[in-house]
């Protein structure tokens, strides 16, 4: 078997595999397509935020579901935190080189979804009404 058609699991981890559903490509998918993954990422292609900041600037977000959200980026080392030492407590956060990359994707989509905005919404009126995840 060519290492082009290879089925192997590591083969497939290693470059990643977002259908594979062990393959930790698809989590980090998850955590940058997200609601508040993507508008996270898209107000930190601004600057640096402090959290307050990233939370109006994001809005509708609660502080928990933030927070969260802030944590899978910088676990997926798209997002850099910063704590300074200061009373009271000062956190800010950041794009890293890969988050900017990924901004700039999921940004043109954004901008592709508000483009044809009116076009997806006729084809919501068309067809079946279907519950929101």
């Amino acid at each position: 078997m060519s290492a082009q058609t290879s089925r192997r699991l590591s083969d497939r981890i290693e470059r990643g595999d977002v259908f594979e559903p062990r393959c930790p490509s698809r989590a980090i998918l998850k955590h940058v397509t997200s609601s508040w993954g993507l508008l996270a990422l898209i107000a930190l292609k601004g600057g640096t935020l402090r959290f307050s900041q990233l939370r109006r600037a994001v809005n509708g977000v609660s502080e928990r579901m933030l927070a969260q959200t802030l944590q899978q980026l910088e676990a997926d080392g798209l997002v850099i935190r910063h704590s300074h030492e200061v009373v009271p407590p000062h956190v800010d956060y950041r794009l890293s080189d890969l988050g900017r990359q990924a901004a700039d994707h999921v940004e043109a989509l954004a901008d592709w979804i508000e483009d044809n905005l009116p076009a997806l919404l006729h084809g919501r009126e068309r067809a079946p009404v279907v519950a929101d995840d």
